[in-house]
């Protein structure tokens, strides 16, 4: 029998890397039905019960209300009117959390962004 201290690292093998790989797409995998279930869920205690849940795996819910508009981070879903100009291209409600994985973008929200109303004098 060979023993290991502890600090030391088995040298990993094509084996490993495949199953890593295999995990990755079940995480994956898992994490898109529970964003499934959790957009479909009626009772907002079970919404909160998923979102927690993701949480506790490092998936974080994104709700930008108040912060710029950011096509690259957002997915824009309707425009709402609104005559001050601070507001323009302001995320004025998310319709439909974003989620990221330790950081990295799962799903971008999708939101309602306030645009300035065109003066139009003839």
């Amino acid at each position: 029998m060979i023993f290991r201290r502890r600090d030391e690292e088995p040298e990993p093998t094509d084996g490993d890397a495949a199953e890593l790989t295999r995990l990755r797409a079940e995480r994956a995998a898992l994490i898109a039905l529970c964003l499934y279930a959790r957009d479909r869920v009626s009772s907002k205690a079970a919404a909160d019960r998923i979102d927690t849940g993701l949480a506790e795996i490092g998936i974080t819910t994104v709700r930008p209300d108040g912060e710029a508009f950011d096509p690259a981070l957002h997915e824009a879903a309707a425009s709402l009117p609104t005559d001050d100009p601070h507001l323009h291209n302001t995320v004025a409600e998310t319709e439909l959390p974003g989620y990221s994985d330790h950081g990295e973008a799962v799903r971008p929200p999708i939101v309602s962004v306030y645009q300035r109303n065109q003066r139009t004098d003839s």
